[in-house]
């Protein structure tokens, strides 16, 4: 059973919470987190891209910004900017987008949990992508930013939430600049700590990475590196568990993650279109943009106009938790069969937009001449991710886009 474990949170006051909490550091570059930080000295960026606060061209894997990113959160919490709680307790974060509003529960997850495959993943890691977040993490001995997970819904877990959220003020409730709603309650009953403690470890039989595979893989190496260097290591330390945002399934939603491709490998756009018969009922759509509706439907954008393809009867195997999805299909019977692209992680012919950015990006992409042909797909639903997760096996390659994204900075875990 899933272990969740309340902490003593290190977090802004109210009035500057909005301003401190950003974006994660892996959605930016350091030119757009200067501009994201730009007037705002609390923004947390001055801690996770700390090369903003270095001269021009500083190698941002480089020993002064790791420093610079520990004397920056020495000083955010010498100036009050960040103050830890008294008492370890669990906290309830919300997020609304689109009239939608999600809500997840902060809490640390344990190393241990990972290792032994009850945290499940459905992405492969790569270690040098680890290796950044282990070494901030060293120098800084903090969690600075939650990973994203979920859990099969628990009905006594969401009328707790429910409970606290009607009945409780939140504490940091803002609007964030790029529309997104997010709300945070810290849960301060003692009694509501321990009974949600005990309802994960008795009704969560597991947990899944939704979004940060990387970031929970250093973590948990951190955790047995930290360990090994502790000749009084009880396994109770902090630095054996990290935090991570735990929402349940029915209330997360994935976004599509669409591929451009810059050519049709050598075909002209007739042969293309009389290949991709063989294998899918295709539908002239004219100019307008069209969206897939169901599964194992995509659409299709070449030569200014847009397509529905329907993947026939064979092409697809919905017993199969991988045969199922649509980025199966499509990387199989279009983007390997025809355009031939074997390698979805080491191919330069492919790049991916995600769903966030509309439809719109890909006639964008593909009306600039950058790219030749576009394909948008239905979304991977929770189920399918679990399904995948459950029996072990990997998703393709950028298969799943969640959103909103977690803002940094509501809360950071030290671990010493």
């Amino acid at each position: 059973m899933a272990i969740l474990k309340p902490f003593k949170g290190l977090r802004p006051p109210k009035e500057i919470s909005k301003d401190l909490a950003c974006l994660p550091y892996d959605v930016m570059n350091s030119e757009e987190a200067a501009q994201m930080a730009e007037g705002k000295e609390v923004s947390l960026l001055h801690i996770t891209r700390a090369e903003i606060d270095c001269p021009a061209g500083t190698d941002v894997h480089s020993e002064e910004v790791y420093k610079k990113s520990v004397s920056n959160l020495k000083m955010f919490q010498d100036k009050g900017w960040l103050v830890q709680d008294e008492e370890a307790k669990f906290y309830i974060y919300a997020q609304t987008m689109d009239g939608r509003t999600q809500y997840g529960i902060v809490a640390n997850a344990a190393c241990e949990d990972y290792k032994n495959g009850v945290i499940k993943k459905h992405e492969l890691t790569r270690p040098d992508k680890e290796e950044d977040r282990m070494i901030l993490t060293r120098y800084t001995q903090a969690n600075l930013e939650p990973v994203f997970f979920s859990y099969k819904a628990v009905p006594e877990i969401d009328a707790i939430v429910a409970d606290i959220v009607k009945n409780e003020e939140a504490e940091y409730d803002f609007v964030a600049e790029d529309g997104f709603g997010h709300h945070f309650w810290p849960v301060n009953n003692p009694a509501t700590n321990k009974e949600l403690e005990e309802l994960f470890a008795t009704k969560v039989p597991a947990t899944y990475v939704a979004d940060g595979h990387h970031r929970t893989a250093a973590a948990a190496r951190i955790g047995d590196e930290f360990a090994a260097k502790n000749p009084n290591h009880t396994g109770d330390e902090e630095y054996n568990y990290f935090m991570a945002v735990h929402f349940p399934d029915n209330q997360l939603a994935i976004i599509d993650y669409n591929r451009v491709v810059k050519d049709l490998n050598g075909m002209t756009e007739t042969e293309f279109l009389a290949k991709l018969e063989q294998t899918f009922e295709v539908e002239c759509m004219g100019e307008e943009i069209y969206k897939p509706a169901k599964l194992h439907e995509f659409s299709m954008y070449l030569d200014n106009k847009w397509y529905k393809l329907n993947a026939k009867e064979g092409t697809y195997d919905d017993k199969d938790p991988i045969g199922v999805l649509d980025v199966t299909i499509l990387s199989s019977h279009v983007l390997d069969n025809l355009l031939g692209v074997e390698d979805l992680r080491t191919t330069t012919r492919v790049e991916f937009v995600g769903g966030i950015r509309g439809l719109g990006e890909l006639k964008k992409r593909v009306d600039g001449g950058d790219m030749k042909i576009a394909f948008a797909l239905y979304a991977v639903s929770m189920q399918q991710l679990i399904d995948i997760a459950d029996t072990g096996n990997i998703m393709p390659p950028k298969t799943t886009w969640f959103e909103p994204k977690l803002r940094s900075g509501l809360l950071i875990h030290k671990l010493d």
